[in-house]
């Protein structure tokens, strides 16, 4: 959200012919900081306007200042010490290191400040830019050494390090309803479950979003309506026989099986971890141990996920980062996520995105045909408003929602409504949905945002507008660290 904004006509460094023109300004500190306030020229150095958090960005601080016409300096004090901001035009001048900036006027042209022609506003746009000198240059030998250590560090550490001390995991029964199945998931606020059937006497797979979301829109292409009833009738473990058909999934025999369950046992390394969830492309493996060479009576201990893995990667290098001299790097400066094209640039990876009045329908089949978890929702301007992911289809099961509308008749907008007066859900942290960052942030900030539980994704905005620019997914990440 902005600040307000304040209108500050400095004397002595403007064009003054009659009335001046006044300017908006946005100034942005994207350091972090409990108090972040704003002062300079056009303040007469006597004010400290306060600086607001950007929505989404609890680091980046902003406000928008009216200026006149001409040269300006400025500084920042953050928590009670004087600071510049060493990716904007600065000059050493008697108060010391001052940042500065021109605001053109009618018949004017900065000739001395040359550099303090560029806005403010274009601070992300330029340092995202490798080309030039303020984004640092990794070079290969520095990515190869940061790869072999994060490599070395997970092939040296074990599942059984993500286990926490105390906590539950849910597995279901493979002959449960489809219909209490979805219950269970939405009322326990978890995205998937393990699946047991007690005739094999073992976990066979996992029940998840994507699950539902085939279920859906299966049933919805036999009927005008989804009905209870419909619903009740499916097991789970028809449901799994019912993807495989559609999946066309066949044995040898031309019978159709489900898709094998992926695991890992508690001494497996997590770098065998990290691949297998990469490879399989699954949101979490079961950790499951069993004490007997058959691996009858098996015990499930835990969801092992990205997040945790990534988690315990921050946690070692965390007072060591200088051994990684790849974490400093700003994400604009690596092959990290998709990202929104360029003017005349082509992108392999298209960047999906939804507007608030799309059909819930529509939605969710760019879900399953991008391949992808999450998408962003955005205004007319491409703004961020919110985001849609696959965990979001639980919320149909509030009110029985999914027995009473259509998909293409329900919007993504009525949708997410349908969760916002719910318990909390997957994939809320610190009680914020959308989690953002700016293409300027450094890899190891993304790794420290994507580490905490339920964050599966970060939307790369532009400071201030929040123009979606792209979007950084824990996968993306891993396979960046692991050369994949």
């Amino acid at each position: 959200m902005f600040g307000s904004t304040v209108d500050h006509t400095s004397r002595g460094n403007s064009a003054a012919s009659g009335q001046q023109l006044l300017t908006p300004t946005r100034f942005v500190w994207p350091y972090g900081g409990r108090r972040v306030f704003l002062s300079g020229s056009f303040t007469r150095w006597t004010e400290h306007v306060p600086m607001s958090p950007l929505e989404g960005c609890p680091t980046v601080f902003q406000v928008i200042c009216n200026l006149t016409p001409g040269y300006h300096q400025y500084k920042f004090y953050v928590d009670g010490e004087w600071r510049h901001d060493e990716h904007q035009p600065f000059v050493n001048a008697n108060g010391g290191v001052m940042n500065t900036i021109f605001i053109t006027g009618p018949d004017m042209v900065p000739t001395a400040f040359s550099p303090s022609s560029m806005d403010v506003d274009d601070f992300s746009q330029r340092v995202a830019d490798p080309s030039q000198d303020s984004v640092p240059r990794m070079s290969a030998v520095d990515l190869e050494m940061s790869r072999h250590r994060i490599s070395v560090l997970l092939s040296t550490r074990t599942a059984y390090e993500l286990l926490p001390e105390s906590g539950k995991v849910i597995a279901l029964d493979v002959n449960l309803p489809v219909k209490q199945a979805f219950h269970i998931l939405y009322e326990q606020g978890i995205p998937l479950a393990p699946l047991w059937d007690f005739g094999k006497g073992q976990f066979v797979g996992v029940l998840g979003p994507l699950d539902f979301i085939l279920i859906l829109r299966e049933l919805g292409t036999h009927g005008s309506n989804l009905t209870e009833e419909e619903l009740e009738t499916h097991t789970v473990a028809a449901w799994k026989e019912g993807k495989a058909h559609i999946s066309r999934q066949y044995d040898g025999i031309g019978r159709p099986y489900p898709r094998p369950l992926v695991q890992v046992g508690p001494y497996d390394n997590l770098k065998d971890v990290a691949l297998k969830i990469l490879q399989n492309k699954v949101a979490a493996v079961p950790v499951i141990y069993s004490s007997l060479q058959d691996g009858s009576y098996p015990q499930l201990l835990h969801l092992a996920s990205l997040s945790g893995i990534l988690k315990c990667i921050c946690r070692y290098f965390r007072h060591s980062s200088s051994s990684l001299p790849i974490l400093q790097q700003p994400i604009c400066s690596i092959p990290l996520g998709t990202w929104v094209p360029r003017i005349g640039e082509s992108s392999s990876k298209p960047l999906a995105t939804l507007r608030p009045h799309a059909s819930l329908g529509s939605a969710l089949a760019l879900l399953v045909q991008a391949g992808v978890s999450s998408i962003p929702v955005v205004d007319d301007n491409d703004s961020l408003i919110d985001i849609y992911s696959r965990s979001d289809i639980t919320a149909l099961a509030k009110d029985k929602a999914y027995a009473q509308i259509h998909l293409d008749d329900m919007t993504v907008h009525q949708a997410l409504q349908l969760g916002q007066d719910a318990s909390p859900p997957y994939g809320i942290f610190n009680g914020q949905r959308c989690h953002m960052c700016l293409r300027s942030d450094s890899l190891v900030k993304v790794m420290e945002r994507l580490a905490n539980p339920g964050v599966r994704r970060l939307v790369i905005v532009e400071a201030g507008s929040k123009r979606v620019e792209g979007i950084i997914s824990l996968s993306d990440v891993f396979r960046f660290l692991l050369g994949l």
